[in-house]
């Protein structure tokens, strides 16, 4: 009889050991919970927080005060939520991580560059066309396209492009150093013929060295420069920049240009590959951006932008723009610049951009450019907000990019099929390369490319350096309001702008290469009556 009653003795007193420990440790628990409630979020009701992905490093409020911690656990709240409401945030946060990345739609529009049926194979030729590509890569690459299409135009047989080796950058590359110059020649053979030299016959021949007139249309070319066959044999254009028109073109000619941009101008496959090499490597820390930071040293001082600069740096940019010839502007209002929108942003000003859109701080930010002027110095203010900035030369080992790396066309090739092929774009300034990454993405459906409004985001800026505004919610809506319908969404061609005139006026029309659209993208529909496609502008 003893021993069920000692055996229910110790039921009992385990059963009340067991509820001291859980006691104990509920309690221990519940202190815990205050105390990192009280050290890492503010009992305020009024605050504001940003939630952050997954893979966020660390937290980052509306006062923009970063703290490189891991984040390990949401805000605490008094009341715990349901699990409906933390269904609810969940979904919110799901649906602001979406909408980061999500291109524009593309209302269904598709390249459509074929010539129509009644385009015809080049006849033989007139005689020989030299060009000269001026400028940098893209600068080269549009006017290389340009002159595929005044080839066809006067039926000329083209020679490969010369590139620029005395520009700003003093690259020595060739064509074939830069492109794929078989796949050139093959893609355009219905519409150019194209060969790699002159002939030996015709090496010595008299020239005619000619400036084509800027921004011409057909006219030009059939009425004034088919002339010069009379005379010559070979016809060397001295420029290859801005020669034709970008509107009020034959359709099949505008086609030709996308064609011959889009699809006949290759990289070099060494190019390529090392491009697609990059893309592989920093598409493994999940979807990025590239930023094309346009704060180097060749372009302030074009631009004659120095805000955020020292008295010294801004007087070397002053001594390098007297000192470049070809630059016609040397006296240049910086502060004026500024203000009507025409200077890149700055590193500082880009962070401030990409925080106000939401990006999270663990977001990889690929730096599509050459060297920053200032280096560090200027770079730390946007390192601090986005810790993951990768470049190139971070990506690829010095091994991978030794072939390149003296050679400023090769290594912006580089740039441009990263930022081709990254899931968002933000250019810091409208120049060739943003202009012509823009167009390409278009073209490749209408890929999210972000362009900053900078002559608004300029007056905010300088709002904050004063201290009249503050970096956060209010800021953040305002610069999200601004851009939400520059995203790359499909829209046609501006034409000029209205009251220019003369040269001005051309000028003022948007790009053909940053924006094919009506000629080189069409909208697909399917006919009721008809299972074929037919293609509606």
């Amino acid at each position: 009889m003893q021993k069920p009653r000692f055996r229910v003795l110790v039921v009992l007193r385990l059963r009340r050991v067991l509820t001291y420990a859980i006691c104990a440790i509920s309690l221990v628990a519940l202190l815990s919970v205050h105390l990192l409630h009280l050290n890492v979020f503010p009992s305020s009701s009024k605050d504001s927080y940003k939630f952050s992905s997954k893979r966020e490093f660390g937290y980052q409020g509306w006062g923009g005060e970063l703290g490189w911690t891991q984040e390990v656990s949401p805000p605490q709240f008094s009341k715990s939520p349901s699990p409906s409401q933390k269904l609810n945030r969940t979904r919110e946060m799901l649906d602001l991580e979406k909408q980061l990345w999500k291109p524009p739609s593309n209302r269904d529009f598709t390249p459509c560059v074929e010539p129509n049926s009644s385009y015809l194979p080049p006849t033989e030729s007139q005689g020989y066309l030299l060009v000269h590509a001026n400028g940098g890569l893209n600068q080269m690459r549009a006017g290389i396209s340009d002159m595929v299409a005044v080839a066809r135009i006067i039926n000329a047989t083209l020679v490969i492009p010369e590139l620029d080796k005395q520009s700003f950058w003093q690259d020595s590359s060739n064509f074939s150093d830069v492109f794929d110059e078989d796949y050139f020649i093959n893609s355009l053979a219905n519409d150019v013929k194209i060969i790699k030299k002159l002939p030996t016959e015709l090496a010595n021949a008299t020239r005619a060295v000619k400036h084509f007139r800027s921004w011409s249309g057909m006219d030009y070319y059939q009425d004034e420069i088919v002339q010069l066959w009379d005379n010559y044999q070979v016809i060397r254009a001295a420029k290859s920049d801005s020669r034709l028109a970008n509107n009020n073109l034959p359709l099949d000619i505008q086609k030709l240009r996308c064609r011959a941009m889009y699809e006949a101008i290759h990289f070099a496959p060494q190019i390529e590959a090392l491009g697609k090499l990059l893309v592989e490597r920093i598409r493994s820390y999940g979807p990025y951006v590239s930023l094309h930071l346009r704060f180097e040293k060749d372009m302030l001082a074009f631009s004659g932008c120095t805000h955020g600069l020292s008295d010294a740096e801004a007087h070397e940019l002053t001594l390098i723009r007297e000192n470049t010839a070809y630059w016609k502007v040397k006296e240049i209002d910086s502060r004026e610049q500024r203000a009507k929108g025409y200077c890149p942003l700055t590193p500082k000003e880009a962070g401030i951009f990409l925080s106000a859109l939401g990006y999270p701080s663990s977001t990889p930010i690929y730096i599509a450019a050459g060297d920053i002027y200032g280096g560090d110095k200027h770079m730390d203010d946007l390192r601090s907000r986005f810790p993951l900035l990768m470049s190139k030369e971070k990506l690829a080992s010095a091994e991978e990019l030794e072939p390149f790396i003296n050679h400023s066309s090769q290594m912006a090739a580089l740039d441009y099929i990263v930022s081709i092929e990254s899931d968002v774009f933000i250019p810091s300034y409208s120049g060739n390369m943003a202009r012509a990454v823009e167009g390409h993405r278009r073209f490749l459906g209408h890929r999210k490319t972000v362009s900053p409004d900078r002559k608004t985001l300029v007056h905010l800026f300088d709002k904050l350096e004063r201290g009249s505004l503050k970096e956060g919610k209010g800021l953040y809506d305002r610069i999200i309001d601004l851009h939400k319908k520059r995203q790359g969404s499909p829209r046609k061609r501006k034409g000029p702008i209205s009251g220019t005139r003369g040269m001005d006026r051309f000028r003022s029309e948007e790009p053909f290469y940053e924006n094919p659209l009506p000629e080189c993208l069409c909208r697909k529909e399917l006919q009721q009556s008809s299972t074929n496609i037919s293609y509606v502008k």
